[in-house]
Order: structure tokens, then C-alpha cells, then sequence
């Protein structure tokens, strides 16, 4: 009898994790599909402007931002930038 009360114990949890499983894979639907078409298009958007902007001068956007003064400081009144700039 104590060999079944022990085993009921993993056959639990292993029933329990089952049933979780099962509704943590559901099909829900969110009906924003309007807001998701939306994005879709943005996204498009700047996709195809930052591509302009690479191909209009030849140059590719990321080769604009590297300092090409000679003694290595930037011309900003803020100092040189830290990190990614948005």
C-alpha cells in the first residue's frame, strides 16, 4: 500500500503537467488583426526608406555615423555619443 501512495504522487503531477500542457498550447484569437496589418505596413515602410536612404548617396546609412575628424572628437555640443543611438 505505501508503494502506491508513492507512485501517485508522479502519476499526479505527470497527469497535472499534462493538462497544463494541453491548455497553455491553445488556439486563442486575438482579433486585432486590423492593428497587426497595420504594423505590417509601417514595418514595410521603413524598410523601404531606410533602403532609399542607403542607395541615395551611395553610401550605406551606418557609414554616414563614423567620425572622420582628425583628432577624434565629435561635433556634438552634447559631447560623443555613448551607446546605440535611437
Amino acid at each position: 500500500m505505501a508503494a502506491l501512495t508513492w507512485l501517485l504522487i508522479p502519476v499526479a503531477a505527470a497527469a497535472a503537467a499534462a493538462i497544463w500542457a494541453r491548455w497553455a498550447a491553445r488556439r486563442r484569437s486575438t482579433g486585432d488583426g486590423a492593428s497587426l496589418a497595420g504594423y505590417e505596413r509601417f514595418r514595410q515602410a521603413m524598410q523601404a526608406s531606410s533602403a532609399v536612404a542607403a542607395g541615395a548617396g551611395g553610401a550605406p546609412v551606418a557609414a554616414l555615423d563614423k567620425d572622420t575628424s582628425s583628432d577624434g572628437e565629435e561635433d556634438s555640443p552634447r559631447g560623443p555619443v555613448v551607446g546605440p543611438v535611437p
